[in-house]
């Protein structure tokens, strides 16, 4: 009766025997936190994965044509598509051989496929593309922002954004060569964690910069168009407002993943930077769309009347209510004369956890440690 009462089904421990018929053991709450960790990061690459996917087909079919051939279009879309393809292997590493039961528990990789290992170094090298194309995609847009920076400060900004990007690149090399290398060796990655640390946290103050620069150069030119009474919502507003979103989310997901125990949860950084660029430029695109649309309705009516030979005050009046309030440069042409159309407006807006992503899982207690 005694032992009834202490024996805990759910605990029991299992036998397994190796290639060779030595018994190992393993216990039902091992078994248990090694399909819940399989199923919480497959759902994380998934849902990366239909983003991506996603995003790309709006960027290709939102982006206009004479869009499409701009170098930052370009680098964003080859960055979709990179991360696009390193989520999808990474799912079918938790689908494939790499992440059977007994290969895990028994470190046995025998019936690994080349193929599979191929797939897992591929995972580290389109990740190290991937950020390049970030931090290119970064730097190209912070130097379009500092123009109008005078000579010196610019060239301070551009150099010391190219160190902090070639830092973060730096970094993510070492650890795709180390990483591939304990892949093909099946090597354990526990010597990895400082040199993961280091790409992961390089990575995010890159990101953190390259963004930092961007607000502040845009919030100075906000408060100066606020003071010069220009304060519409327009495109300087959407691509501020984006690129808060694209320093603080995957600066929050950086800092996360020290304090919450889920599984990679770092590799979502790469990809909200990589699906934030680009809509960022969708967004200001539309707002800049209708407002060239808008600003032309009142020329159109002006000729329709002025075609009609109508062109009094009260027509004027009338195509007021219709088209709705004019824009503060468009007032000053009617009031200075009726019978010419309104003018557009001039000024408008011109692992482990994740790191460890080619994992190969050689040694069951690493995972344990949150990897």
């Amino acid at each position: 009766m005694a032992s009834s009462t202490t024996f805990d089904p759910f605990s029991q421990p299992f036998t397994l025997l190796l290639r060779d018929g030595t018994p190992f053991n393993i216990t039902i709450p091992e078994l248990d936190e090694f399909i819940l960790y399989s199923v919480q990061i497959s759902i994380n690459y998934a849902a990366q994965l239909g983003a991506c996917l996603l995003f790309l087909v709006v960027l290709l079919l939102l982006t206009k044509p004479d869009k499409r051939r701009s170098p930052i279009f370009a680098i964003n879309a080859v960055a979709l598509t990179l991360n696009f393809l390193r989520t999808l292997l990474q799912c079918l590493y938790y689908t494939g051989p790499f992440n059977e039961v007994y290969a895990y528990f028994a470190v046995d990789y025998s019936r690994v496929s080349p193929s599979d290992y191929a797939n897992q170094v591929a995972i580290t090298i389109l990740t190290l593309v991937l950020l390049v194309c970030v931090q290119v995609s970064l730097l190209l847009q912070v130097r379009v922002v500092c123009i109008t920076v005078p000579k010196v400060y610019r060239h301070l900004i551009l150099a010391f954004s190219l160190v902090i990007a070639g830092l973060a690149i730096g970094f993510r090399l070492a650890f795709c060569i180390r990483n591939a290398q304990s892949i093909l060796s099946l090597e354990p990655l526990s010597p990895l964690r400082w040199l993961a640390s280091a790409t992961n946290i390089t990575t995010s103050i890159s990101i953190c910069w390259f963004c930092a620069a961007f607000i502040i150069k845009l919030g100075f030119a906000l408060d100066q168009r606020k003071k010069l009474g220009v304060g519409s919502f327009g495109p300087m507003q959407i691509i501020f407002i984006m690129g808060c979103q694209t320093l603080i989310i995957p600066a929050i997901f950086s800092i996360i993943q020290y304090f919450v125990d889920l599984p990679s949860m770092d590799s979502n950084v790469l990809t909200l930077v990589t699906i934030f660029l680009p809509l960022s430029s969708l967004w200001a695109s539309a707002s800049l769309d209708y407002r060239r649309k808008s600003s032309q309705q009142p020329k159109l009516h002006g000729k329709l009347l002025g075609s009609n030979g109508t062109a009094s005050t009260g027509p004027l009046i009338n195509e007021k209510f219709l088209i709705g309030p004019l824009s503060p440069s468009e007032t000053a042409t009617s009031r200075s004369s009726h019978s010419n159309p309104p003018s557009p407006n001039n000024l408008r807006d011109q692992g482990m956890h994740v790191d460890l992503e080619a994992q190969h899982m050689a040694s069951p207690d690493l995972r344990r440690n949150g990897t």
